[in-house]
């Protein structure tokens, strides 16, 4: 049993597709207290400051704790969460036609462990059809997701090409947690 340290259903999905036992305790991390624009490091900067809030609260001694950011960069713009219709729609019309990368961190810490990973999935995509935006941006799925996207869904017919992990470009990246578990 593990603790993820996330409120996404999104991570919670990959953890129980992959068989894994765990409890979901998210955090209140504000991300917005942090100033750096290069998307590597907020990234790591939000998963640090969820990871330390999280373990001063819980620790590790009854169960691991897990937590996992992502970003979306697009022509070196930083893409977090969008904060309204507006802002998803400019975000989609960044990455529309063009390459992206999400970007993951995820801190696991155990007892005898400790995994700190930075993964990054670049796509190409091709140009979004305009009503299918607007669709998507009206079903409110885009809300809470970096740079308003959904490899999984919304995006997927758009992916020209890929390279690296989809799990990552989903917000946790188990292939790589697998084997420390």
């Amino acid at each position: 049993m593990i603790r993820l340290g996330s409120k996404s259903p999104t991570r919670a999905l990959i953890l129980k597709n992959f068989g894994i036992n765990f409890i979901q305790n998210g955090g209140e991390f504000d991300e917005d207290s942090i100033t750096t624009t290069n998307p590597k490091s907020f990234c790591y900067e939000a998963t640090k400051g969820k990871f330390k809030e999280l373990y001063e609260k819980y620790g590790i001694e009854d169960m691991p704790l897990l937590v996992a950011d992502s970003v979306v960069t697009t022509n070196g713009e930083l893409l977090r969460k969008a904060k309204d219709e507006d802002d998803a729609r400019r975000m989609l019309g960044l990455q529309s036609g063009n390459e992206i990368s999400v970007i993951t961190c995820m801190i696991y810490k155990s007892k005898t462990k400790e995994l700190v990973d930075i993964s990054i999935t670049t796509y190409q995509f091709e140009k979004f059809d305009e009503q299918d935006v607007k669709d998507y941006i009206k079903s409110g799925e885009c809300f809470g997701k970096a740079g308003a996207i959904m490899v999984e869904g919304f995006c997927k017919p758009y992916i020209k090409e890929y390279i690296g992990y989809e799990s990552c470009a989903m917000g946790l990246t188990i292939e790589k947690l697998l084997p420390h578990l």
